[in-house]
């Protein structure tokens, strides 16, 4: 969001204004001016409008006014008590040049992922302005390309015979899954579709056989950089991978549809494995609503976290609902032994969440302490734009996870939840 310092010199001379013409501090007023117009008004996304009450809420409350009220944990950052000005300023001159993660409310592991972040940001860049030029002696680039393409046309499975799957799995109206499954295989084949053709494309290109068009070239560039295809991409489900992981994800797709074809539906579904795990959560609450007679918009979910068990120990289908597994956490881990969110260990950047059981309940209050609402992507960047379907290209959902801290704090830890890694 492009923050301006107008939008800081809104909320200044606001707080002068109330300041000056208010016997008692109207804290509520400053927060909702700040957080929900000044910056809030530009922002789009309800996580962010919720973070940035939150971050605002440390600042503007009447604890502030207390002599070393600390703004984070460590103490370093606080309200030191009444000094002149050239205190306040050596005060100053003691805090951190470069601010540690904790004061933002981060957990020290954000260091690192930043430091990656940049990382992967350089050597993308120097990638993208490497000579194409071949050492003499050395294999040309066109060989390395054609090996490339001959190593991920042989790991690219064959697309699914639509209509057998069809037969099988017809529409139902009390078993929408077969729906769901019916359009993941639509969406997977004309992904494999692409990706065979376009390959035998490539190398043909290469030979010289048939002209290499700029999108054959692009693609040919894509796969000699360890990265997926714009083509691919663009008909693909939403992934951060490079090219050898991502084909090894794509593999594992296939076989999650086509264990689910062969055998019927499964007891534990991956949610990793959707190419849009929205229908799945939709045809899930439909299968409830139409087997109890009640109106879907009625209907949510209740979060069992099965920290007791694995996937591969589940032997039947609940009554009700289904189970789910496939998610990693960053920012906070799931501890098995307080069945609870708590802080991640050192270095570890990302953690198993344990198999959850989404159980649809009739007219459920959402219980409003003791719990996180953590939201669920599908990739990492946590960015996405608004799908024909009115649903986010990236967000899928958000999970009750229990907590005995404030979900404040998980808030500004920028806790979240993710269907893919970027590795």
């Amino acid at each position: 969001y492009e923050f301006t310092n107008e939008d800081l010199g809104v909320c200044k001379k606001q707080l002068k204004t109330f300041l000056d013409e208010y016997e008692e501090i109207p804290y509520k007023v400053l927060n909702f001016i700040g957080a929900e117009i000044n910056y809030g008004g530009r922002v789009t996304d309800d996580k962010d409008v919720r973070l940035i009450n939150t971050i605002l809420a440390i600042y503007i409350n009447p604890d502030v006014l207390s002599d070393d009220y600390k703004f984070s944990k460590s103490g370093i950052y606080k309200s030191p008590a009444p000094l002149d000005q050239a205190e306040y300023i050596n005060y100053i001159k003691t805090l951190p040049l470069n601010p540690a993660p904790e004061a933002f409310g981060l957990h020290e592991n954000a260091e690192i992922t930043t430091a990656q972040n940049e990382i992967r940001t350089l050597l993308e860049t120097i990638l993208s302005v490497q000579p194409r030029a071949t050492a003499k002696g050395a294999r040309s680039r066109e060989e390395i390309i054609t090996e490339i393409a001959n190593n991920v046309e042989k790991k690219t499975p064959a697309p699914f015979d639509y209509e057998s799957v069809y037969n099988v799995y017809p529409t139902d109206y009390k078993e929408s899954m077969n729906t769901v499954l019916v359009q993941e295989i639509i969406k997977y084949n004309n992904l494999l579709t692409v990706m065979k053709k376009t390959l035998i494309e490539v190398k043909k290109a290469l030979k010289g056989e048939v002209v290499m068009s700029e999108e054959l070239e692009f693609l040919a560039n894509s796969l000699h950089d360890n990265q997926v295809p714009k083509l691919w991409a663009d008909k693909g489900f939403l992934s951060e991978k490079p090219l050898a992981s991502w084909i090894i994800d794509l593999n594992d797709r296939i076989e999650f549809l086509s264990k689910w074809v062969q055998g019927g539906t499964p007891n534990v579904f991956w949610i990793s494995g959707f190419f849009f795990p929205q229908a799945f959560i939709t045809g899930m609450l439909q299968n409830y609503a139409r087997k109890h007679v009640i109106a879907i918009d009625r209907l949510g979910f209740e979060f069992k976290i099965c920290d007791h068990m694995t996937y591969q120990e589940i032997t039947q289908k609940p009554e009700d609902g289904c189970y789910i597994y496939g998610m990693f956490l960053e920012g906070a881990r799931w501890s098995s032994e307080k069945h609870a969110l708590t802080d991640s260990k050192p270095k570890e950047l990302y953690s198993d969440l344990p198999l959850i059981q989404l159980l649809p309940i009739a007219d459920r209050v959402q219980p409003k302490t003791g719990i996180y609402n953590c939201p669920l992507y599908k990739v990492l960047s946590r960015r996405g734009t608004l799908s024909t379907t009115g649903h986010s290209t990236n967000y899928v959902m958000s999970l009750e996870l229990t907590s005995a801290e404030e979900e404040a704090i998980w808030i500004r830890a920028g806790v979240a939840a993710f269907l893919s890694l970027s590795y």
